[in-house]
């Protein structure tokens, strides 16, 4: 059985660590947080003092940190994983950066043998928990068998998007733009009925009943109705960032993004009063426009 290491021991990478765990792998794990590594071993996990010691007990590694700057460090830096990795090792970059910085990983890692997996992930915090995530795996077909049973340990579904390393954070760019854009097109909606007095029972109640229900609009719905604005596990900050790729990739292919720039605007403002807060916060931004407050 692989030796697993994983990178950044967060909401979602702690949730990763826990059920590779759960499946009887090996564990070893970094973070900068200490706290988060006390945690980890607290589960089982063998905590390290720097990713180059995770390199050094692990056959494959997952990479959940933040932005690519992150991961360009983790990977290469002076306590990195490159200097502890071998040929046939492979490193498993879930974290969402932009299709050129996890493409900028290719050549170095390959000159030392070691595979690359580009799969950024979807599920969020509840997914990570549950090992439920769908991973958007771009990888050549015989890395991604070889560590087939690390990937099944932390997800629901894997889909195959390409061997090409990139397709994987492309596909993710373009499901952050679905995403943002109908989250935003939900906060407005409910605000709007809100404003003109309808209670958001009857709101929630005929859109769940509508061809515009779906499991974001219950969860989002439920979620803003009820006020929870943080420890949801869905950052806005995050959302915010994801979103900025991919505006990036709109500009680098010239694809035009009309719905979802103006959704990024409104991450953006709303991020910027509510910084701590989770997406859903986006409401409470909206609420100060007009005087509204959404709720049952």
């Amino acid at each position: 059985m692989k030796r697993v290491g994983v990178i950044g021991l967060g909401d979602m990478g702690i949730g990763i660590a826990d059920n590779l765990l759960k499946n009887g792998f090996q564990v070893c794990g970094f973070d900068l947080s200490t706290e988060r590594l006390e945690a980890f071993e607290k589960l089982g996990g063998k905590p390290a003092k720097d990713a180059t010691e995770v390199a050094r007990e692990s056959d494959t590694v997952f990479v959940m940190v933040l932005n690519g700057n992150q991961v360009e460090q983790v990977v290469f830096g002076s306590d990195g994983l490159i200097h502890e990795l071998n040929g046939g090792d492979t490193v498993v970059v879930t974290a969402t950066i932009t299709p050129t910085e996890v493409r900028s990983l290719v050549s170095r890692l390959t000159e030392k043998g070691v595979e690359i997996i580009d799969t950024p992930v979807s599920g969020g915090k509840s997914g990570a928990d549950g090992g439920t995530l769908k991973l958007m795996a771009a990888a050549k077909k015989d890395v991604l068998e070889d560590n087939r049973a690390v990937l099944d340990a932390v997800s629901a579904q894997i889909f195959h998007v390409g061997e090409e390393i990139g397709q994987g954070q492309t596909v993710k760019a373009a499901l952050q733009a679905l995403m943002g854009t109908c989250f935003a097109a939900v906060f407005e909606a409910l605000v709007l009925g809100s404003s003109a007095g309808v209670p958001g029972k009857t709101l929630y109640e005929v859109f769940s009943a509508s061809a515009a229900w779906s499991p974001l609009f219950e969860n989002c719905g439920k979620l803003v109705l009820d006020r929870k604005f943080k420890g949801t596990g869905s950052h806005i900050g995050t959302m915010h960032k994801d979103m900025g790729i991919t505006m990036q990739m709109s500009r680098e292919t010239g694809a035009a993004m009309f719905a979802t720039a103006s959704s990024y605007e409104l991450f953006q403002a709303a991020k910027s009063m509510f910084p701590d807060d989770d997406n859903w916060a986006i409401v409470k931004f909206l609420e100060q426009i007009c005087g509204a407050k959404t709720e049952w």
